[in-house]
């Protein structure tokens, strides 16, 4: 389906680009300082995967819709920016609320994987993002575009997790350190909350 020249190349451009600094980053580095190693893993996890929708979107054609519709586009932004927003008065009402390390409460996964996931599905910046860079990579005379563009975007999410994981799992590594200092939880909430609101206005004034 794919020559090995065209793959590398794919892989290649995928590892800058999800390495180039971003809200995402941000995002998995401050989950995992602030709550724990786990807690950076399971948010990366549910950033990877908010991935998949946005492959299957681009795949099927609907990604087009925010690259032609200004009123779809503009709707999708604000419950991206609404939903980050929220997370920032969140951060900022407990900010001087003690900040433990979750560990092992299954719920507490399935909120962190849900948040991450939630935030990069509400991004049309990722949508547009996937529909200008996957088909760059597939090509009609060696199969079906959308099944080549589907195993990319598979390639791209693995990469992300591993990336992504790495960088939130080893944050909390500073956590552990970080938390020790009475003082940490509330600057680390305030911090939390400016980078909610950072990227929530950077998405409100994204272009389409």
């Amino acid at each position: 389906m794919f020559t090995l020249t065209t793959l590398l190349a794919f892989i290649g451009a995928s590892i800058l680009l999800i390495l180039a600094p971003g809200p995402d980053i941000l995002f998995v580095i401050t989950q995992g300082i602030s709550n724990g190693r786990k807690a950076g893993f399971f948010t990366a996890l549910g950033l990877a995967f908010g991935n998949s929708i946005h492959t299957i979107g681009a795949a099927l054609g609907v990604s087009i819709i925010f690259k032609t519709s200004p009123i779809a586009f503009t709707a999708f932004k604000i419950l991206g920016a609404g939903y980050l927003f929220y997370l920032a008065y969140k951060a900022i009402k407990h900010r001087n609320d003690k900040v433990h390390l979750n560990t092992s409460a299954q719920i507490n996964k399935k909120k962190l994987f849900a948040k991450g996931f939630v935030m990069n599905i509400l991004n049309p910046k990722v949508a547009l993002f996937f529909l200008a860079f996957l088909p760059q990579f597939a090509n009609p005379e060696t199969g079906s575009v959308p099944l080549q563009m589907i195993t990319l975007g598979a390639i791209f999410i693995l990469l992300v997790i591993v990336i992504f994981g790495s960088l939130g799992y080893f944050a909390g590594h500073i956590g552990d350190w970080l938390l020790k200092k009475p003082t940490c939880s509330k600057y680390l909430n305030l911090a939390s909350a400016i980078i909610f609101i950072g990227i929530g206005i950077n998405l409100i004034l994204a272009h389409q």
